[in-house]
């Protein structure tokens, strides 16, 4: 039986577009942080939001934070992948650099709530959708309290949010659990997603 050399055993492999998101709670921004610190070489892409820009957060970094009025131009102009209103604030991604991030062969990797979730798996379903979360609902609450930004309504409805969150679980194609005191852990976790993605006999195409 003849064999054709000429097939490549190590075709190139094709950018990823990872979608994290989880629990509000869950540590979403430290595993991100953990992840910049990381070796291994991950396009963010930064979040453009209307709501208020809290003590320690830099513009930029951050989020991109924007008027009300800014981001509806963005919207009509087209330059937005994915929006959603949270909690009374509008959040989307800016297309432009997931889009030359893609192109120039990176890994894209980006933050959204569950709702924004659910619309990027309408748009882009081969993209990589993760699901962060804490080993239970009880232990959102505490974390929560620690950041000092929500008032107590805001706290009991994002604990209520959270339940109905779980539901969408389904749409998720990895979880990973952010366990107290582990966050090297989580972000190994992820890390070894990524790894396994390229490891694909049939790559993911993301097609925007």
């Amino acid at each position: 039986m003849s064999s054709d050399s000429s097939l490549p055993l190590c075709p190139p492999a094709r950018p990823l577009l990872i979608v994290l998101s989880g629990l509000s709670g869950a540590g979403k921004d430290s595993v991100l942080n953990g992840l910049k610190k990381s070796s291994y070489p991950l396009e963010f892409i930064v979040t453009v939001t209307t709501r208020p820009r809290r003590r320690d957060e830099k513009d930029g970094i951050h989020y991109n934070f924007v008027s009300p009025a800014r981001f509806q131009e963005m919207i009509d102009s087209r330059q937005m992948l994915e929006w959603a209103n949270v909690y009374g604030n509008w959040y989307g991604a800016p297309i432009v650099p997931v889009k030359k991030a893609l192109e120039s062969g990176k890994d894209v990797i980006i933050k959204v709530d569950v709702q924004g979730a659910a619309t990027y798996k309408k748009i882009v379903p081969q993209a990589v959708f993760i699901f962060l979360a804490v080993p239970s609902i009880e232990e959102c609450a505490p974390r929560l309290k620690q950041r000092s930004t929500e008032s107590q309504a805001d706290l009991e409805l994002r604990l209520k949010t959270a339940r109905e969150e779980l539901e969408k679980l389904h749409l998720f194609d990895y979880l990973v659990i952010n366990r107290h005191g582990e966050l090297d852990r989580a972000v190994a976790d992820i890390e070894a997603i990524i790894a396994a993605e390229k490891c694909r006999v049939t790559p993911r195409e993301i097609k925007l």
